[in-house]
């Protein structure tokens, strides 16, 4: 009854403190790409520049278990396909919230894309999830896409987050809805926790810092970007920068 309560204190542990959080779940639907060649090295620096909580597959697990430090948190993400499959939109669950306690976990993470025929299928699955969820006190986090050219309207993106969180999300990751002015409304709108992803890799430092300021301005819950950390050289300076700022800093 309790345990989803004081879990998600852990997560958001004051109005200050934004979350700062990278997926490294990206091998599973894209391979190996640049910046994932070394996990382990990877999540030290992480940790090194203040990150909070990393996100990853259920079977990468193990090789980061030397390295995290008690006070990291721990998300594991089972929705998954392939960038080699007719339709790689199309997410299906590969692990359960029990695996993912048993783990380790400090919450279970799954990805819905709206605006696909099988948009229903990845519904039924966070349904799914939630139920799982719910009965062992594990937050759920649901990565929110909106599968339509430019990433979809930011009508769009707010009836996605809504309907996210109306189905049992206990936080929202999705994407940059345009604009300042439409973020802020995003987050009123969507009556859970929200994050922001990166999405593709972006040309400069300064465009990303942009991005962590408006979370702050935005009153957002934090972020959760992968590629454009990962995949700076190097990346430890931009890291530290993205924690000062979702930690309170000027």
């Amino acid at each position: 009854m309790y345990g989803k309560a004081i879990r998600l204190k852990r997560v958001f542990p004051g109005e200050e403190h934004r979350l700062f959080s990278v997926p490294l779940d990206h091998s599973v639907s894209m391979g190996p790409i640049d910046g994932l060649e070394d996990a382990p090295a990877l999540v030290k620096d992480l940790q090194d520049a203040g990150l909070d909580m990393i996100i990853v597959t259920k079977g990468a697990v193990g090789p980061l278990v030397p390295i995290l430090r008690p006070s990291t948190l721990l998300g594991i993400h089972v929705s998954a396909s392939t960038s080699l499959a007719p339709n790689s939109n199309v997410k299906v669950l590969v692990g359960t919230a029990e695996e993912a306690v048993a783990l380790g976990a400090d919450l279970l993470s799954i990805q819905v894309n709206f605006g696909v025929p099988e948009e229903g299928e990845m519904l039924r699955s966070l349904g799914i999830a939630a139920d799982q969820c719910r009965s062992i006190g594990l937050p759920l986090m649901c990565m929110t896409y909106v599968k339509k050219p430019g990433g979809g309207t930011p009508d769009e993106i707010r009836h996605a987050c809504r309907a996210s969180a109306d189905t049992g999300a206990d936080i929202v990751k999705t994407g940059y809805p345009g604009s300042l002015e439409e973020y802020r409304r995003l987050v009123r709108t969507t009556p859970v926790p929200l994050l922001l992803g990166g999405g593709a890799r972006l040309d400069q430092d300064t465009e990303v810092l942009r991005l962590v300021r408006e979370t702050v301005e935005a009153r957002a819950a934090g972020i959760c970007i992968g590629r454009n950390l990962f995949q700076r050289r190097p990346m430890g300076p931009l890291a530290r920068e993205v924690a000062s700022l979702l930690h309170g800093g000027s």
